[in-house]
């Protein structure tokens, strides 16, 4: 089951005087989060009154949040998104909703094991799979077959040198 709020990065750090907030994003670009016209801090909304993007971060005026001494209390913390309306582009997905995916070889439909973790490197995603051994498979389309969150699989084709527990 999807969860409905997704962690999308933390508030490293106050911005100026008058209450903007550094928040450092923990999605693929600074431009998604700026999306949002609600973040979530605590489990509470707080609405968002301006963003912009500085040195890869967002800076961000919040409602509620009007000098820094309100921004230092939120210094730490980690902000969450509503996946609510938000559409992804073909073929991308989520990593929380990677996670706990059975992965299986597309040639003889053997359950290899499941994703354990993703790795984001600059280059492309690496899936880390644990199971009877541990893979770690590239999430490029010459090894990823089929990605099949809703039915719970990731069909991927492996080569030498993916096992790592050799």
């Amino acid at each position: 089951m999807k969860n409905q709020f997704l962690e999308a990065g933390q508030i490293a750090n106050t911005h100026g005087i008058q209450g903007e907030v550094k928040i450092v994003p923990w999605c693929d670009s600074p431009e998604f989060l700026c999306q949002f016209d609600v973040l979530y801090v605590d489990g509470r909304p707080i609405r968002v009154r301006s963003t912009r993007i500085h040195k890869g971060n967002v800076l961000a005026f919040l409602e509620g949040v009007n000098d820094v001494n309100a921004a230092m209390v939120l210094k730490g913390k980690t902000v969450w998104i509503d996946r609510t309306g938000v559409e992804l582009p073909d073929g991308r997905h989520f990593i929380a909703d990677l996670m706990g995916l059975d992965v299986l070889d597309a040639d003889t439909g053997e359950t290899l094991g499941i994703v354990a973790d993703v790795l984001t490197p600059p280059a492309h995603e690496v899936y880390v799979v644990h199971g009877e051994h541990q893979y770690m498979i590239p999430a490029v389309d010459e090894f990823l077959v089929e990605t099949n969150v809703d039915a719970g699989y990731i069909k991927v084709r492996l080569i030498e040198g993916m096992r790592t527990d050799v």
